[in-house]
């Protein structure tokens, strides 16, 4: 039997979420602050989130220990 087992990145876990085809969303970035110099158009796109790309997929499965 294994002595140790992966503790998953509670961060990760918290601000990533798994879909039921196995990709990952996140939030997008730049929507916390300065907000006024930012269209309204650009705000509404941030509010949406976005899937993980390909390449960093990998990392952040294994960094939440799926």
């Amino acid at each position: 039997m294994a002595k140790n087992k992966m503790k998953s990145h509670r961060g990760a876990c918290k601000r990533l979420h798994l879909t039921g085809s196995g990709k990952i969303q996140r939030h997008k970035a730049y929507k916390s602050h300065i907000l006024t110099k930012k269209t309204a158009k650009r705000k509404r796109g941030l509010r949406k989130s976005t899937v993980l790309t390909h390449a960093d997929q990998k990392r952040m499965l294994r960094s939440m220990a799926k």
